[in-house]
């Protein structure tokens, strides 16, 4: 099990290929980290814990994670050439303990594939949604009788096995062609089409109240604990770090790359895609008198009420519901390329075959949760327990086991100035505690991202 550190990080570039620039690299890592969080989560919490003022936590939480915890997963991934188990592995050969690193790696890796079993789900719930705004049948019923009917136990197969399928073909056509080139359309349209509404949205009266809601700073909130560890929360899961599906991204990334530079561009766009997120929806919300929610009830119950309400209402729907897919299928891909690479590249089977494996597996698990309740728990379970876990080991695995120097000097190559001292200290000091802060506090308030 036990792998030579020198020759591997030496290799030459990965068997699946790499991104062709730099605004490839960065537009699959933004289409991996912009994903439901971003529209269904971040603008309910924005304006409940202190409007304006929770974007003061809440940028200082983005930059340091983006900075120093997407920075150290993309760095590792280029470093060891290879996705998460070889590059967890690859960290712990520095200590002769390959093959304890090889078993940590399954953690993360499984968490990726438990959250994309989940997210099927949900983007099924979603495609489905698309077709019923096209066809004006999502106005003809109560909204919140369409999203039980849709959300019931084997209510959506056909649509959940759609949106995999899709995935799954999409990596079957190419790994890192394929990834990149869907995000180099889907990213640019998600955000012109969000533009689109948010332009919209302005012009509708009475939403002067979604804006204050989500932008009156009410700066008593800083004193609260609670809206630090939301902001933590919400930055940390909204930039997608799990320990590994950022880290297979690194390893398709040329050595010429600058990735702090890289790590603070992605952090930017999946800022302001939560940002439009809110500025779309919180003001049509308020527009109508319609109560503010948060997750699944607020995309597929609260938002068809404003939909039936405005005007060219379904136009307005079928423009948000694929720009949620859009959103969805970019990060779905990232999460089955985690598991693809690693499974191709330790078994040696073909990518194509992985892919499809992924699919079969993602498939045979979620038909089974498709009830609304139960897909709930699963992606409780992944997202407070496994995901956090992962990107914790992730990042002492990095910080800890592998060390600044070698990390280090992977985090310079590309560079025109190698990184000081003072980036290990963010790394070790205070990213790393913050992660453990994010797993334990996870779990004492049942979700904080």
């Amino acid at each position: 099990m036990k792998t030579n550190t020198t020759s591997l990080s030496s290799q030459a570039p990965h068997q699946n290929g790499g991104f062709q620039n730099s605004l490839g690299f960065v537009l699959a890592c933004v289409g991996s980290a912009v994903g439901m969080g971003n529209i269904w989560l971040f603008p309910y919490r924005l304006g409940q814990y202190g409007g304006a003022a929770f974007l003061i936590p809440y940028f200082f939480f983005i930059a340091l994670f983006g900075l120093v915890g997407l920075s150290a997963e993309f760095a590792i991934g280029r470093r060891a050439r290879t996705g998460t188990l070889g590059s967890y592995e690859y960290c712990w050969n520095r200590i002769g303990q390959g093959k304890i690193g090889y078993l940590l790696g399954w953690i993360p890796l499984l968490g990726s594939l438990g959250i994309a079993i989940g997210y099927s789900v949900i983007l099924g719930w979603v495609l489905r949604a698309l077709g019923a705004s096209l066809t004006g049948s999502l106005f003809a019923v109560e909204p919140g009788s369409f999203f039980a009917n849709i959300s019931s136990a084997f209510g959506n197969i056909p649509c959940h096995l759609l949106i995999i399928v899709l995935a799954c073909t999409l990596l079957i056509t190419g790994a890192t062609k394929g990834i990149e080139k869907v995000n180099k359309i889907l990213m640019p349209a998600f955000f012109g089409l969000f533009v689109i509404l948010a332009v919209r949205v302005f012009f509708l009266e009475g939403s002067g109240d979604g804006y204050r809601f989500l932008f009156i700073p009410k700066w008593e909130y800083l004193l609260q604990a609670d809206t630090w560890v939301m902001a933590m929360g919400q930055a940390f899961f909204s930039l997608s770090i799990t320990g590994s599906g950022m880290i297979v991204y690194g390893s398709y990334l040329g050595k010429e790359e600058d990735i702090p530079k890289a790590s603070v561009y992605t952090a930017v766009f999946d800022t302001l895609a939560a940002m439009l997120a809110g500025l779309a929806i919180m003001p049509a919300v308020f527009a109508f008198g319609i109560e503010p929610a948060s997750g699944p009830p607020l995309m597929f119950i609260t938002l068809p009420q404003v939909f039936a309400k405005m005007p060219l209402g379904n136009l307005f729907a079928v423009f948000f519901f694929i720009s949620v897919a859009f959103a969805g299928i970019t990060s779905l891909i990232n999460m089955f390329e985690a598991v693809c690479e690693s499974w191709q590249t330790r078994f040696g089977m073909p990518h194509s075959a992985m892919a499809a494996a992924c699919g079969i597996i993602a498939f045979g698990i979620g038909v089974f949760i498709e009830d609304g309740n139960k897909v709930g728990a699963w992606m409780d379970f992944i997202t407070i327990l496994v995901v956090p876990f992962g990107a914790l080991l992730g990042a002492f695995s990095i910080y800890y086991i592998l060390g600044w120097n070698e990390i280090g000097q992977e985090l310079s190559t590309g560079r025109r100035q190698p990184l000081g001292m003072w980036f290990c200290t963010l790394g070790k000091y205070i990213y790393v505690p913050l992660a453990i802060f994010v797993f334990i506090l996870g779990i004492l308030y049942g979700g904080i991202g």
